[in-house]
């Protein structure tokens, strides 16, 4: 099969295009023919080797971290899926690789695809769905009336967002630029502010939760809309101790996450403000739900751009701009 690879970790590591055999496929699993898979931050993080704490993989590797296709093969002991369902799905991290035309994954990380969307569509989904599903639901609990600053609404993760906090009843003020401003209103934010003329802190305050897409100064300048005991849910800062408990991690692991997060600590504690770092889990059963709200039209996938699967290295540094709006997908092999 064809599959995209890179043989060692490095920013200017090259995706290449690699003959590889069709996965085996275990008593669990279902063989799926890919035929579109997204571009996540995550891929370019596992190349660039920015997560090789938390994830540890073999050489070469097969990048993507969600797909949509068909199932062709079911293992001995699969009862939930058969030979011809369209799903979609997101593997779980020690068996990513769905840049390529077949992959394995177990029967628990998949669900029948939205039946109103194409492939294509259904790609852009899965794993910006769950952690923006975990996030919400799992962390920051968010309720009706609330009010969540959603950063960098216009993005894969922030479009997505928009979409799920509004049907929970939330209010939504987003950060975006002047060409992304009605693109999110579209999705059903409240307020917007131009990042590029305004810091946002100035113009918000008293805010329940703040989801960050971003990291960096962006996560520090949002403790100050945040009142006292809300929460901040981030996916792209630093794991913290508190991570490190919650996901049983060893004492090594514990006291390194709590040097490097020392910083966003001293922030908890002077805003009265409980931070979270998330790393999304995969779930058929969170994809169902997600799928059940696509197909009632209470959340619509955003697709920027469209790229075969021989030019994933494009579609990566595309990604990396950071100005796409909604999801790009490579296309795998289209449909019969």
């Amino acid at each position: 099969m064809k599959a995209m690879t890179i043989k060692k970790y490095g920013k200017n590591t090259p995706l290449e295009l690699t003959e590889l055999s069709i996965p085996e496929v275990g008593e669990h699993d279902v063989l799926v023919e890919v035929y579109a898979a997204s571009i996540n931050p995550i891929d370019f993080k596992i190349r660039d080797g920015k997560v090789k704490m938390l994830l540890s993989y073999k050489m070469p590797l097969v990048l993507g971290n969600d797909f949509s296709g068909k199932i062709i093969q079911t293992g001995s002991k699969v009862n939930k899926f058969q030979v011809g369902d369209e799903v979609y799905g997101r593997p779980r991290k020690n068996r990513i690789g769905t840049f390529a035309e077949y992959h394995s994954v177990h029967e628990d990380d998949v669900s029948l695809k939205p039946n109103n969307l194409t492939f294509v569509e259904a790609a852009s989904l899965p794993l910006v769905g769950l952690t923006t599903w975990q996030a919400f639901h799992d962390i920051l609990e968010l309720k009706p009336g609330q009010k969540i600053l959603i950063q960098a609404g216009a993005g894969g993760v922030g479009s997505f967002a928009i979409q799920l906090a509004k049907e929970m009843g939330a209010y939504v003020a987003t950060t975006a630029s002047e060409k992304g401003h009605d693109l999110v209103l579209s999705l059903g934010a409240n307020q917007v502010i131009n990042y590029r003329i305004q810091p946002f802190e100035e113009v918000l305050e008293g805010f329940d939760a703040v989801f960050d897409t971003l990291g960096g100064e962006s996560l520090d300048r949002s403790f100050r809309v945040v009142k006292p005991y809300g929460r901040i849910v981030s996916v792209s800062a630093v794991p913290n101790g508190r991570f490190a408990v919650d996901n049983k991690l060893g004492f090594l692991k514990r006291m390194l996450f709590s040097i490097v997060s020392r910083r966003i600590t001293a922030l908890e504690r002077k805003f009265n403000v409980d931070y979270y770092f998330l790393f999304m889990k995969p779930s058929g059963e969170q994809l169902a739900e997600i799928k059940d709200f696509v197909e009632q039209g209470k959340i619509r996938p955003l697709v920027d751009r469209v790229y075969p699967l021989e030019k994933a290295q494009e579609a990566i540094q595309y990604v990396e701009t950071g100005r796409a709006k909604g999801k790009v997908v490579l296309e795998v092999k289209k449909p019969l």
